[in-house]
Order: structure tokens, then sequence, then C-alpha cells
């Protein structure tokens, strides 16, 4: 009877402690997500876009910027930001910017997989 009991607290036990974490981490999730929401809603401004940008470095970048109607190539530094130039509508291929489609998921892992040294 007392072996019986025992075993009926751990596994009482362990179901609490499951749903316990369980609990955590939905909120956790939800958290996570409404944050991101938040972020997502301040970082798509109306003024202020980047249109393209080129790594030059590990720290540092060219950017085209669009700040209002104008377009500004700017360089980005570790701590500093430079303007370059300020380019017309006309110097640049818009459509092939907003035409570049980003690499899903799948295909970059896929690269990655391929970099891996095979086994013999």
């Amino acid at each position: 009877m007392l072996l019986t009991m025992n075993h009926w607290e751990n596994v009482t036990r362990f179901i609490s402690v499951l749903l316990i974490f369980l609990f955590v981490l939905a909120i956790t999730y939800f958290a996570t997500r409404y944050i991101a929401n938040v972020q997502r809603g301040k970082t798509f401004e109306k003024n202020i876009s980047v249109i393209e940008t080129v790594r030059l470095s590990q720290t540092k970048y060219i950017q085209i910027v669009r700040v209002g109607t104008r377009y500004l190539a700017i360089a980005v530094c570790k701590d500093t930001v430079t303007m370059l130039a300020e380019l017309r509508e006309d110097e640049l291929d818009l459509e092939a910017v907003q035409n570049a489609e980003l690499p899903g998921f799948a295909d970059l892992l896929e690269k990655a997989k391929e970099k891996l040294p095979k086994k013999k």
C-alpha cells in the first residue's frame, strides 16, 4: 500500500510539473508573438525604408535608403552612418529590388547541408 501511494504521488507531481512547464511555455510563446507584432507595426513606416543593402565587411554596409521622396546612399559602420550621395529615382533599378525573392529556409538548409563534409 505504501509503495502504490508513493508511485501515485510521483505521477501526480510529474503531471503537475509538466502542466506548469506547458503553461509557462504557452505564456512565453504568446508574449513573443505579441512583441513581434508590436515591433512589426513599428518597422513598417511610410517615410523611411531600406531599399537595398550590400555588405562590405563584417561591420560595414552600403545601403540605399528612401527618406520621403529622396533616395540616399549611406555607409553604415559599427559606430557611424555617413551619407555618400543623393540618388535620383531614374538612377535606380527599383523593379529588380521589388522582384527579388528571398530564399526560403529549406533552400538555405540545403545549401548548408551541401557544404558539410560527407561521411565515407
